[in-house]
Formats: C-alpha cells, structure tokens, sequence
C-alpha cells in the first residue's frame, strides 16, 4: 500500500470521490472550495476536465500550507457536447432523456500536487457508457430521488435507480463515479518521490 508521510487534502464537496479515496487506506482530509464550473466554447473534453481539475487545485492551494492536495472535475459528454451537471429539475428531464439508448463519455480531469516538492500530475481518465432505453416514469422516479442534481449527466452509476439505467461500461468504473482510482493512486506514487 501507499506510504503517505505528510497530510492529504480532497478538495471535493463529492461524497463519492471521499469514499472512492477512502478506498486506498490513506488518510487525508477534506476541504470545500467553491469554484465555478464554466465551460469555454470549442473547448475539447480533455483540455475541459484537466483545466477544470487545475482551476480547482489553484483555489485549494489558498488553503494548503503542506501536503498532497487532490481535485478533480467529471463530465459527461454526448455527441461532442459536453453536459454539466443540471440546473433544475426540465434540465435534468432533458439530460437523462437525451442519454436514453445511446452511448456516451464520461471524463474526469484530476490534479494531485505535492506542496513539499512541488510536483504536480494532471490526467484524465475516459470511460464509455451505454444507457439503455429509459422510460418515463423512471426517469421521473429518479428524479424524485433528488439524486441527479449534483451529478454530471444527472445520474450516478452507484445510484440504486441511476444503475439500472447502465446497459454496459468499457473503462473505469470509478471515473464514472468521479475519481479514476488506480490512475489516481499511480500518480500519487509519482508525486511522493
């Protein structure tokens, strides 16, 4: 297992990218940041998510004086149009709707800095996912749930509802939840040493 001997911050407000972290038996703290998740027009996924991740670890580090600090930022992206996480309640309706049947990508920008010695690692992780045909009333059910509204693509595959909504993945598991965890944790190898 990782050997972390200074402090660990997620600077998240995601409960599941604290329980995927929880994971990797280290201990580290959380920390709340508020940064505006603003998408430039033309912008590719990629450079999206890292610079989005990037924005985020420059506002943790207002808040870190020593340590290993972590972000990270997921989106969906269907037919090259990249989808946030829904305003409202029509938003999420017309997200899950435009998912039904057909495959997507979900990507997570990440960034893990090591404030001792300054090494910095920004990746991404990709995933591919098929939703198979939603109905109506599910969508609404989950909706009802409350569950969509912190989540790109207004679904979580760990959902109870939000899973069954899943006809198949190719790729991490974890980055759909929010946090690519076996890139994450070679990265943090990388930045210790």
């Amino acid at each position: 297992m990782l050997r972390l001997d200074i402090p660990v911050y997620i600077a998240s407000k995601s409960p599941r990218r604290k329980k995927i972290l929880k994971q990797l038996g280290i201990k580290f703290k959380s920390i709340s940041i508020d940064v505006p998740e603003k998408f430039i027009r033309n912008e590719d996924s990629v450079t999206a998510v890292k610079r989005l991740a990037y924005e985020k670890l420059l506002e943790a580090q207002k808040h870190v004086r020593k340590g290993i600090i972590i972000t990270a930022d997921t989106i969906v992206v269907l037919d090259s149009k990249i989808i946030g996480k829904p305003k409202h309640k029509k938003d999420a309706v017309k997200i899950l709707k435009s998912l039904s049947g057909k495959k997507h990508f979900v990507f997570t920008g990440f960034c893990i800095y090591n404030s001792v010695n300054n090494k910095i690692k920004i990746d991404y992780e990709k995933t591919e996912v098929y939703f198979r045909e939603l109905k109506k009333h599910e969508i609404d059910d989950y909706i009802k749930t409350g569950s969509p509204f912190d989540k790109a693509g207004a679904y979580g595959i760990q959902d109870d509802l939000g899973a069954v909504f899943i006809r198949k993945i190719n790729g991490c598991y974890y980055n759909v939840m929010g946090l690519p965890l076996s890139k994450v944790y070679s990265c943090l190898e990388q930045v210790m040493y």
